[in-house]
């Protein structure tokens, strides 16, 4: 049993990620990449500074990771990716505006 389950899993992999790999599966991968990178920036930044921070740079791997996730989402047809991409995308962009507005303010954003 343990055997069956365990090629099916494997089966199920390569028909997922060899056999249908095109442009738009590379495409989506990079994309789910840039858009998980900005934890990683977060995560440097705050361990840098001692706290909890988060750089311009969150927001910017947001925003492109965000931008390449809904194109995916809009070639491939997902109705999920879309609605959650184009509005999680919205909130990028105002935090980005937030930010450039207040620059020479104090600001929540570590500028590095």
């Amino acid at each position: 049993m343990i055997i069956h389950y365990g090629q099916a899993l494997s089966d199920y992999l390569y028909d997922v990620f060899v056999a249908k790999f095109d442009f738009w599966l590379a495409f989506g991968l990079v994309a789910q990449l840039f858009f998980t990178a900005r934890f990683l920036v977060q995560w440097i930044a705050s361990e840098r500074a001692g706290n909890s921070v988060v750089p311009m740079a969150f927001w910017f791997c947001s925003m492109g990771g965000g931008l390449m996730t809904l194109v995916y989402g809009v070639v491939k047809r997902e109705p999920v990716i879309i609605l959650g991409q184009a509005l999680a995308t919205i909130i990028y962009i105002r935090n980005i505006m937030l930010i450039i507005k207040n620059r020479g303010r104090a600001s929540k954003t570590l500028e590095r």
